[in-house]
């Protein structure tokens, strides 16, 4: 059984989404492997204390070009669709929590490229605010 204090500090961990940056800032680290890992860390938490003031340009690892190269995977024949099926499974892989579950097209059962990076880019930002809301 956890101590008093063990749990005091489980919960300040998660109140203030400690593990959530760690976790991002080495994926950044080792995906970029700077010359001066400190400094690329301390930009790191200077964009993403930017970004917490003006609710844009979280730091995260998948660009825009990397969406579109996800989507052409899921898309090999370019129909201009995935299913949603494919949707809910690629939002996981990604490691999106929060996402449009329903989102256009998927009465059809048709996402569009367009739809898909517009919930991933929603769902990335939210995974990558990694401060407290």
């Amino acid at each position: 059984m956890a101590s008093t204090q063990e749990m005091s500090a489980v919960e300040y961990l998660q109140q203030h989404k400690i593990m959530e940056l760690m976790n991002n800032l080495n994926s950044l680290l080792f995906f970029h492997r700077p010359a001066k890992p400190r400094e690329f860390l301390i930009t790191q938490l200077e964009k993403l204390r930017m970004a917490s003031i003006t609710g844009m340009d979280y730091p995260c690892l998948f660009s825009e070009s990397n969406l579109d190269a996800v989507f052409g995977i899921l898309d090999p024949s370019k129909r201009g669709f995935i299913t949603l099926v494919q949707y809910v499974e690629v939002m996981k892989t990604l490691g999106i929590t929060s996402y449009e579950e329903l989102p256009h097209g998927s009465s059809i059962n048709r996402i569009t490229l367009d739809t898909f990076k517009k919930e991933a880019k929603n769902g990335l930002m939210k995974s990558c605010a990694t401060f407290k809301s």
